[in-house]
């Protein structure tokens, strides 16, 4: 097999892996609400119910983020050390019994057992991104970072469907589907992936840059990256409104069921796989990274606002067209700083990435669900259950006038 079409193979491996992990994922979507009313007290789809679930879920989510930071330098290390495959490997099995775990808790604790591991096990898209450097020429990395967000997207258009329809018939059963499609995923890489770091380009782990402060610091000695670090931060707490306060926002403001907020992630996915999959691959390249880095963050900021302010539940389609245009930023930002680092320490540098991300999610699931708490409680000045939404399109807003800020000579621009 050439060198082509051996990385090619790899990319589409590493493109059904991570589809059929974000499957596992987005069958839960529908139901985790309904899942942590059902243990913190009796489930009710009115204002109450909501705000104590959705509180509750902020703190579910800080403790996942909390693990993923912790964690996510580790395996990013041990990635450049023994390989790729076996951490990747390791990360889906964790992932199944965390589902597992999930769908038998009879108390809400067990609920932060499983989030803890969920969090160990979130390595598996660091990982992901280092199989996919390097198995990349540099100058196509931006785009191929795309297909771990076109897995991403195209398996949130199975999975929330699939849970939706589910959780019809019981709110656990969707776990337990999830947890037989992430043991079923650990075994076909298993059997069929092939290792993308030889032995020859590893390097010795080493304890001092396999934790969150050590990787961090790390980052210093490449100012390009470290230059992006503000900006990531903002772009990931804004981004994490999505996955902490979509389900309760819509099942409060527009009374939706399981299956309508399953059909909306469905379509927001194929938006999502279009963007990664397709124009990605067509706009980085003719607009450059730092500009289509600012299209996508732009794209964001106002499609958060269009959440914000929609009167009715048709409405949040056309602006998840729009905020949909956000999908260009990570891999943009990726190509960019992938750049600048040796291929041996690609793994470090995603465990650093998503220590970062690690960082602002322990944040915001607390921060955005208070927001989203106070305003559609009894105490708010005036009640509006977008606010977390608009919040986060000035956090995105923010970050694109960073980029802009960003020296242009030192970021890869189009060819002329």
């Amino acid at each position: 097999m050439t060198d082509v079409k051996a990385s090619r193979f790899a990319l589409v491996f590493i493109f059904t892996t991570m589809f059929v992990d974000t499957v596992g994922l987005g069958i839960i979507i529908p139901v985790a609400p309904k899942i942590i009313a059902d243990l913190t007290g009796p489930y009710a789809n009115n204002v109450a119910a909501m705000s104590a679930s959705a509180a509750w879920g902020g703190w579910l989510q800080t403790a996942f983020a909390a693990m993923l930071f912790l964690f996510s330098p580790l395996i990013g290390n041990l990635s450049d050390r023994f390989g790729r495959k076996p951490v990747l490997v390791v990360s889906l099995l964790f992932l199944g019994f965390d589902y597992f775990i999930t769908a038998i808790a009879p108390t809400i604790w067990w609920l932060f057992i499983s989030r803890i591991l969920s969090g160990i096990a979130g390595a598996a898209y660091t990982t992901a991104n280092a199989y996919i450097a390097d198995v990349s020429p540099p100058e196509k990395r931006a785009a191929n970072f795309g297909l771990t967000g076109a897995a991403f997207g195209i398996g949130f258009v199975v999975g929330p469907a699939i849970g939706g329809l589910l959780g019809q018939y019981g709110v656990r059963i969707p776990f337990f589907a999830a947890a037989a499609l992430a043991v079923a995923n650990a075994l076909f890489g298993l059997l069929v992936m092939k290792e993308s770091l030889p032995a020859e380009k590893r390097r010795k782990f080493e304890l001092w840059r396999a934790n969150p402060i050590g990787s961090l610091v790390a980052l210093k000695r490449y100012p390009m990256v470290l230059g992006f670090v503000g900006v990531l931060i903002l772009m990931r707490l804004a981004h994490d409104a999505n996955p902490v306060i979509w389900s309760y926002y819509v099942y409060l403001k527009f009374h939706w069921t399981t299956t309508q907020l399953g059909w909306a992630m469905a379509f927001l996915g194929i938006v999502m796989a279009f963007v990664f999959g397709f124009l990605t691959r067509i706009a980085i390249p003719k607009l450059g990274e730092h500009n289509a880095a600012i299209l996508g963050l732009l794209g964001g900021a106002l499609g958060f606002t269009g959440y914000a302010l929609a009167t009715q539940g048709w409405m949040m389609y056309p602006w998840m067209l729009v905020w949909a245009l956000m999908g260009l930023a990570m891999p943009a930002i990726n190509g960019i700083i992938s750049k600048h680092v040796p291929d041996n320490e690609q793994g470090e540098l995603q465990g650093a990435l998503a220590s970062i991300g690690g960082i602002t999610s322990i944040v915001a699931p607390v921060l955005l669900t208070t927001v989203f708490a106070y305003f559609t409680g009894p105490k708010a000045p005036v009640y509006f259950p977008g606010s977390a939404f608009l919040a986060a399109g000035i956090m995105t807003a923010l970050a694109a006038l960073l980029i802009m800020r960003l020296d242009r000579e030192e970021v890869p621009q189009a060819a002329e």
